[in-house]
């Protein structure tokens, strides 16, 4: 499946099947939620956050692809991703794009 973020893909024709999209929302365990908490008294990198986005972001990203090919797609042009945060220590990866066959 091929992913851009432009809405077209260079040398191809494209017919629009519509929108698709995929999202997730993710935390991490309340002792490393703990743990994050200290962290941020000291500074530095995450870590166990960093993992848990980039997690959700792969799930989200294989949802839409899964969404697309149930449509019959060659490829998700014009995709988009944003978050937001849930609660403390969650957070939602949505991401979205227009379904698109090649002619």
């Amino acid at each position: 499946m091929i992913i851009a973020t432009t809405d077209k893909i260079e040398g191809k024709e494209l017919e629009t099947l519509g929108l698709v999209r995929g999202g997730t929302i993710q935390t991490v365990n309340a002792f490393k939620d703990i743990g994050a908490g200290f962290k941020t008294l000291v500074g530095g990198e995450l870590k166990n956050y960093n993992e848990m986005m980039a997690k959700a972001r792969e799930l989200a990203i294989g949802r839409m692809i899964a969404d697309a090919e149930s449509l019959g797609a060659d490829a998700i042009v014009g995709v988009r991703m944003t978050t937001s945060s849930i609660m403390q220590g969650a957070a939602e990866v949505m991401v979205y794009g227009t379904a698109v066959k090649f002619l």
